[in-house]
């Protein structure tokens, strides 16, 4: 029973780790000073639609980058300064390129990006199709004047073979 509990055990804590482990905020907004309750979750909502620059797929929101914490600084100086939520985005892109929107444009350059996988879905779909779809019944051949002479014996014999058929 000892050899069983150890591998449960650290399953249990393996599954308690993952579960924990999901997306944390490791600084505070604190920080930063808001006069209204409506300016904190307009700045918290912009921070979120923004990605870090250096992190695998986190927003400026989460990361616990230095870069992260600059954006953070620079989104919340601007929005002091009385810049719309436009004008910020559109000076971080026009720095940083669309790469620091987590829902870029559709414009030409971003096509494959929105209808990429639609395609390769439906490329995938139909080779299925194409693949499942067909039949692979092998062509009838033909029985030989030989063949269909011993089957006839066969038959009437009653499945019964005699060697003298070989």
């Amino acid at each position: 029973m000892k050899q069983r509990m150890h591998p449960l055990i650290l399953a249990l804590f393996l599954v308690i780790g993952v579960i924990g482990s999901g997306p944390s905020v490791a600084f505070t907004l604190e920080e930063f000073q808001f006069e209204t309750e409506a300016e904190f979750h307009a700045f918290r909502g912009l921070i979120e639609k923004l990605r870090c620059l250096v992190c695998q797929n986190e927003s400026l929101a989460s990361s616990q980058a230095g870069v992260a914490q600059d954006l953070r600084e620079e989104v919340y100086r601007m929005k002091q300064e009385g810049m719309s939520e436009r004008e910020i985005v559109t000076f971080l892109v026009d720095r940083y390129g669309d790469f620091v929107l987590y829902e870029p444009p559709l414009k030409a350059s971003t096509l494959i990006l929105w209808f990429g996988p639609f395609i390769f879905l439906g490329f995938a779909g139909y080779i299925l199709f194409r693949t499942l779809g067909r039949k692979t019944e092998q062509p009838e051949e033909d029985l030989s004047e030989a063949e269909r002479a011993r089957l006839q014996r066969l038959l009437a014999a009653g499945g019964t073979t005699d060697n003298q058929d070989k």
